[in-house]
């Protein structure tokens, strides 16, 4: 199961990405993202430099595929994958693609993760890749690998995730890429930085039109490689939301609720319902709404919001309300106020994310003030005025 990342990490280094393989991946940017490669705009050209970073080093691993047969299929991402793609909506289960060739898994049409690199090994196997170029990128970096390898292992019934780190910098001396590298099926790979690479390119060559797509023996898409149990993702959230009320309404308490149980653990947000007239009262009472400084009563927030839904994420328990503004696509999120309790303004939620904003635009009101209390009441990350909690008082 391990040979083909054995493998890889044996001979990575000597395919060094040429000027002919770093031109090639330029075919898997839009024109706009080509031309950021050489901005004067810092941000926008790192991040038009990770999106091409993401690209050579699929095309380093396409060439690489075809001197192994270990490496049995490379699937398809960037300008390989479909011209056409299928948009979120609620029910979709699996693998996606996006509109511009990033490849998602889905659950009931909310994206639960984005897979940089993927591979099936001479077994069948699937094995996965993040490819990064800073080292700032690994803020949650840990938890977020052991949730994918989670969810794929689920997937395709893999004990086992094979995970490929790939990265522009060396990284290998952080505490985070230690602690991954002590695990048999992980690997961390190395190549020159992007400001190296840049070197072998000018910015007339951004104005040549690359080809698209291209033949390959080994390219494979994410329709071959469908996952090998039954995928309901809302069955599982459901599930898991019954076990929490189950939970915290016998009294046994939040501590309970981390002991596992045969739910598999890839559902990271639970939405509870939406809140009626009374749950939002007794909001307002006890866990007050700050937004932008300013505290909302009851008759400001069903005033100015059509909807009031209550979430939260796992495996913390961080509790998350979300407000429907009435006049404009969007929910607010409000998280926690650690300082002074109750929860405040963090971000707002739009119809970009799509099959987010269309699971919240399906919520229902169903949760009433007395369930409402008790749910907040259990989970230790928000408290109400005056009382100690997480963060001081």
């Amino acid at each position: 199961m391990l040979q083909m990342i054995t493998w890889l990490d044996k001979n990575f280094s000597s395919l060094q990405p040429t000027r002919a393989i770093i031109m090639r991946a330029l075919r898997h940017l839009r024109p706009a993202d080509r031309k950021k490669l050489f901005s004067k705009d810092i941000p926008e050209m790192r991040t038009a430099e990770g999106r091409w970073f993401e690209a050579i080093v699929y095309e380093m691993i396409l060439d690489l595929s075809l001197q192994t047969d270990l490496i049995h299929a490379v699937v398809a991402r960037g300008a390989d994958g479909p011209s056409r793609v299928k948009r979120a909506q609620l029910g979709q289960n699996g693998l996606f693609y996006s509109n511009i060739g990033d490849i998602k898994v889905r659950g009931n049409g909310q994206d639960l993760a984005e897979i940089d690199l993927m591979l099936v090994d001479h077994t069948g196997t699937l094995t996965f890749g993040e490819i990064i170029t800073s080292p700032a990128d690994l803020k949650e970096f840990e938890e977020e690998i052991h949730y994918k390898k989670q969810l794929l292992g689920y997937l395709y019934g893999q004990p086992t995730v094979p995970f490929l780190l790939i990265s522009s910098v060396d990284i290998s001396r952080t505490a985070v890429v230690r602690r991954l590298l002590k695990e048999p099926d992980n690997v961390l790979l190395t190549t020159a930085t992007c400001e190296n690479l840049k070197t072998l390119i000018r910015p007339r060559d951004l104005r040549r039109s690359p080809p698209r797509k291209i033949r390959h023996a080994k390219l494979a898409s994410i329709s071959s490689i469908a996952p090998r149990r039954p995928f309901d993702y809302k069955q599982l959230h459901d599930e898991r939301m019954q076990s929490i009320i189950a939970g915290v309404t016998s009294g046994k308490g939040i501590e309970e609720l981390g002991v596992p149980d045969e739910i598999p653990p890839i559902v990271k947000k639970v939405i509870f319902g939406g809140l009626y007239p009374s749950a939002i009262r007794m909001l307002d009472a006890r866990y007050p709404i700050h937004i932008k400084g300013k505290t909302h009563d009851p008759d400001a927030i069903q005033k100015q919001f059509s909807k009031v839904v209550l979430a939260v994420n796992l495996p913390e328990y961080k509790p998350i309300i979300y407000l429907r503004r009435r006049n404009k696509r969007e929910y607010l999120k409000m998280v926690p106020n650690n300082r002074s309790g109750g929860f405040k303004f963090e971000s707002r939620r739009t119809p970009h994310m799509a099959g987010f904003y269309l699971w919240l635009e399906s919520v229902k009101p169903s949760l009433g003030a007395e369930l409402t209390r008790e749910l907040l009441d259990a989970f230790p990350m928000v408290h109400p005025p005056g009382t100690e909690g997480i963060g001081g008082p």
